[in-house]
């Protein structure tokens, strides 16, 4: 992708513009963002998806000042009547079982994937949304089928309505609002409050990006470090030959912190392990991700590759990670890689360039349906 090329999907702004002025600062509403887009996926299927046991959905009614929330999966049967107001349908992930969606979010890609989520599909009947919220990440709001009115403003008062099964601002103030007809898409920074309403029946896609808190973070790669502390640090003891008889047995020898801090130091300090073991991290397929095993491939089959729709592949200088693997990569096979992550495919010609090892890895990469062979 050229960051520098404008985009009508930004409404004329490039990717580098975007991202310098918008991403994380403020609002940007783009008429006909995708000119002529109706729905990649049909209501009866959406609904299909919302009644799959791998798929997270939630149905929201709202009426006579109350909210009620069921998590799915959601049967057929148990959704209200298409012509009863204010229910909605949310459909989370439709990128990991739609080819179209996936395609469409590959149109966001001028943010880093370990940023990029998914996209969640939200139908609603006449008067059906979610309440004054915000979110704690970026999301671009693309309008597919009817009209959405959106309120939105930066909200001080951040206190919530008591007693309800989702996070509804006591006190919205908004600022703008914007009647979103299909194509049109408006995009929200973190913590800006919003409140869409459907004026007929209507659908709305959400292109979500993850934004882990610190102590998420910190906690998910302490816990890996943890598995890891045997391998890097070996068996060495603490030892205390110079330990004077002690009048105070309660007291923790110094010695015996410094030994504890200074393990600990020597496990976090390991910036090598650390870049490994967040790549993993970033790249590990979510719960309910499964793969469809493939065929038995030749390493030295002349053919192309494109990673499925449900593997996540990225890189940094030393490293290569896909669905939660990490791999040193160097040289010719780690340029060919990384081309890999970003185009999510690879040449015939390409892979014929990989070493034997390389080549090796790909079947087997093939094989449990992380990628497939493409002419």
């Amino acid at each position: 992708m050229n960051v520098d090329e404008s985009l009508v999907l930004l409404g004329g702004l490039s990717p580098a513009q975007f991202m310098r002025r918008h991403w994380q600062k403020k609002p940007l509403l783009v008429r006909q963002a995708i000119p002529g887009f109706a729905p990649l996926v049909p209501r009866a299927e959406l609904f299909g998806l919302a009644g799959r046991e791998d798929v997270e959905s939630r149905l929201l009614r709202h009426g006579d000042g109350r909210w009620a929330l069921r998590r799915g999966p959601l049967a057929r049967r148990a959704l209200p009547p298409l012509t009863q107001r204010e229910w909605t349908v949310l459909v989370q992930g439709v990128d990991l079982h739609h080819a179209g969606v996936h395609a469409l979010m590959q149109r966001f890609r001028f943010v880093p994937d370990a940023r990029l989520d998914d996209v969640m599909i939200s139908w609603a009947s006449d008067g059906g949304g979610v309440g004054p919220h915000f979110d704690r990440y970026d999301v671009f709001l693309l309008q597919a089928q009817g009209r959405r009115r959106w309120r939105i403003g930066r909200q001080k008062d951040l206190s919530l309505v008591e007693g309800l099964p989702l996070k509804i601002l006591a006190h919205f103030e908004p600022e703008h609002e914007y009647l979103l007809e299909p194509g049109d898409m408006l995009y929200l920074p973190p913590r800006w409050a919003h409140d869409g309403v459907a004026e007929g029946e209507c659908m709305t896609y959400s292109i979500g990006f993850r934004q882990p808190a610190r102590g998420e973070l910190a906690g998910e790669l302490l816990q890996r470090l943890a598995e890891e502390a045997g391998d890097v640090l070996g068996e060495g003891a603490y030892r205390d030959p110079s330990q004077p008889a002690t009048a105070s047995p309660g007291a923790v020898p110094p010695a015996m912190l410094a030994f504890a801090h200074e393990a600990v130091q020597r496990l976090a300090g390991d910036a090598e392990l650390l870049a490994m073991l967040l790549g993993e991290w970033l790249t590990e397929p979510k719960p309910d991700v499964w793969f469809d095993a493939g065929v038995e491939a030749d390493a030295d089959r002349a053919r192309a590759v494109v990673l499925d729709r449900r593997t996540r592949m990225m890189h940094d200088a030393r490293h290569v990670f896909i669905n939660g693997e990490g791999f040193r990569a160097a040289g010719r096979d780690a340029g060919l890689m990384r081309k890999l992550a970003d185009a999510r495919q690879l040449g015939a010609s390409e892979r014929q360039r990989l070493s034997a090892p390389a080549r090796a890895l790909l079947a087997q990469w093939l094989q449990a349906g992380w990628a497939h062979e493409s002419d």
